[in-house]
């Protein structure tokens, strides 16, 4: 590859960073998970960059290439077993965490966030974004009007993990 095109994802990236970094934050628990997404996300942007046309904005296949990655990631992660650091388990200390009401419902969000299945993480993730639906069909790869009925599904799924 070239410096020129070198330097223009560089600075592609570096643009849109904000939305690698909330693809992360709804498919990871943890600072390490969510770096090392990022670290793959940006690799696999950097491998499929030569195939960017511009036929879309560059943000709208961003997405699109972030959700892949971060989808194929979560899937084959289900299919390992988890383990847990003996010594965290060991020096694990409760803190008080004092967040405004407003900061704890956005974790209480996220958290029922994290309880949907991959798919419809991505289609919350594009809705919070305020995506047309015209955006989230092509982002995802779906009809406008299947994604419209996908959102209406995991709003309902939302309010029943909220509000059980």
């Amino acid at each position: 590859m070239n410096k020129t095109l070198e330097h223009k994802f560089i600075s592609d990236l570096e643009e849109n960073q904000n939305i690698v970094h909330k693809v992360c934050r709804i498919y990871t628990n943890n600072k390490e998970a969510h770096n090392d997404l990022f670290q793959e996300i940006s690799i696999q942007l950097w491998k499929a960059y030569p195939k960017f046309r511009g036929d879309s904005k560059f943000s709208t296949w961003m997405y699109r290439v972030a959700l892949n990655t971060a989808i194929t990631l979560y899937r084959k992660s289900k299919r390992t077993i988890k383990t847990q650091d003996f010594e965290s388990v060991l020096y694990r200390i409760e803190s008080i965490d004092y967040d405004d009401s407003e900061e704890k419902q956005l974790k209480l969000l996220y958290k029922a966030i994290h309880q949907l299945s991959d798919i419809d993480k991505a289609l919350v993730l594009l809705y919070l974004e305020d995506k047309s639906y015209k955006d989230i069909s092509e982002m995802m790869g779906i009809t406008e009007v299947n994604a419209r009925v996908k959102m209406n599904r995991v709003k309902t799924k939302l309010k029943n993990i909220l509000n059980p």
